[in-house]
């Protein structure tokens, strides 16, 4: 069976007060739509179908070859807007699941029960609905001496004893296709309004003694759309929240849930303690055992395993296992701390690679380098790569002992087993097993190594 999703996002937003099309405004991370097509994947098995509408530009650039589009020119309505879809699904699919991307907090399990609703229907349509005792403007839910759905009542219409009724419209629906493109034309144009409704397919379905059935869901969270920036942030607390309960249950300590904020692609091993106003983002990968803050910041970095990050900012890089680094540091992109790397507080990377075991100390800037195995950074040290033009790359070997407040004047190469005095300002290769000091640096003897690494 053929089954596939068309997703409402024509709609102009207009109370988010935004140059920014509504459905790509981010929770946890990523577009709200993004949300929406992720749940819908679990209940399909085709590409869905997004109609588009103001900035359609803009979302169709987001979706790329995750969906595919219509357009919906001029915005009349939900029935108008699924009807755009005809063309593409009338006679190649046989249901389709109706929701909107301004829902991202609806659970593709949620619609997966929906799909085996109206699999298991001998009428054209199944929908969502909630028992909720605030209505929030949703449609009354109005059954028939059958207990299926006779019609829906919108709150403006409805009577004040149509607005007891505590069973409400959430607005996702799974119809027969071949059934919804000829009751699509027959929907009448609301006198009021002027545009055509996609709940008045209840009614058509009820007249025809057609059975509609209701799936109601068990989470009020889930029905919560997006209309405002009041909105947006609620939906964001709630899926962080969601988020986070998830990352628990899977073996990850959060010290204070409430104050952690992790979106929705972050991926966290078994073990790991994530310590208060902690902040990951993007595509961060975190392995087991590692404790993660307080006071951190994290962007599409990966982190091995038994690494210690406190109250440092991160980004774009990559810590191999047992890296210990913090407080006040910051790996900006291209970083990468090999296995016992140790970065003291104040210290920064960018574009460089510290092998196994090198140990910067506090007040470091290392930029546009290679650092071998065992090499100790000294306090205040600068890799000075850029001459203003070009930057410049700077190679240290293996077993180096760089001294406190040395300046590294790229480019540069220094051999293993070197060393440089206090101070020193080094604007010339320096030899392996070789002292250097001064102002510029100079050679003052040859060094003869205790441990080498092998």
């Amino acid at each position: 069976m053929k089954i596939t999703a068309i997703l409402l996002a024509a709609g102009q937003g207009t109370r988010m007060k935004s140059s920014l099309p509504k459905v790509l405004h981010p929770i946890a991370g990523k577009p709200m739509i993004a949300h929406a097509l992720e749940a819908i994947q679990k209940s399909t098995t085709e590409k869905p179908i997004v109609v588009v509408g103001h900035g359609a530009d803009e979302v169709i650039k987001y979706l790329g070859d995750s969906a595919q589009t219509v357009l919906q020119e001029p915005q009349l309505g939900t029935g108008h807007a699924v009807m755009q879809a005809e063309a593409l699904l009338k006679g190649k699919t046989d249901l389709v699941v109706v929701c909107y991307a301004d829902m991202p907090l609806l659970r593709g399990e949620t619609l997966q029960k929906l799909v085996e609703t109206q699999k298991n229907n001998k009428g054209p349509i199944s929908m969502l609905t909630v028992i909720a005792d605030d209505p929030r403007g949703f449609g009354r839910i109005i059954r028939n001496q059958n207990n299926t759905v006779e019609a829906i009542v919108e709150e403006y219409v409805a009577t004040e004893e149509q607005k007891k009724i505590k069973e409400l419209n959430v607005g996702g629906y799974c119809f027969d296709a071949n059934w919804l493109w000829e009751a699509l034309h027959r929907i009448p144009k609301n006198e009021k309004k002027g545009e055509y409704y996609l709940t008045d397919t209840v009614e058509l379905a009820s007249k025809e003694n057609l059975p509609v059935l209701a799936t109601v869901m068990d989470d009020v969270e889930e029905t919560i759309g997006i209309n405002t920036r009041v909105h947006l942030s609620e939906v964001d607390v709630a899926m962080r929240k969601r988020i986070n309960v998830e990352h628990m249950l899977n073996g990850v300590t959060l010290a204070d849930p409430a104050s952690t904020y992790i979106e929705a692609d972050v991926k966290i091993g078994k073990d790991t303690v994530i310590m208060p106003n902690t902040y990951l983002h993007g595509k961060t990968e975190i392995g087991e055992k590692n404790v993660i803050g307080p006071n951190t910041i994290i962007r599409d970095t990966k982190i091995g395993n038994g690494c210690k990050v406190l109250a440092s900012v991160l980004e774009g890089a990559v810590l191999e296992d047992d890296v210990d680094m913090g407080p006040f540091a910051r790996l900006r992109k291209g970083a990468h701390l090999g296995n016992h790397v140790h970065m003291g507080n104040f210290g920064e990377v960018k574009d460089s690679y510290l092998a196994d075991g090198v140990k910067m100390g506090h007040f470091s800037y290392i930029g546009n380098a290679q650092i071998g195995a065992n090499t100790n950074i000294g306090a205040g040290t600068i890799t000075c790569n850029y001459d203003g033009e070009k930057k410049h790359a700077t190679e240290i070997g293996e077993d180096v002992f760089i001294g406190s407040d040395t300046m590294l004047v790229a480019p540069l190469k220094i051999g293993d087993g070197a060393r440089t005095g206090a101070g020193a300002v080094v604007n010339k290769n320096v030899e392996a097993d070789t002292l250097v000091v001064g102002m510029p640096a100079r050679a003052i003897k040859k060094l003869e190594r205790k441990n080498k690494s092998k």
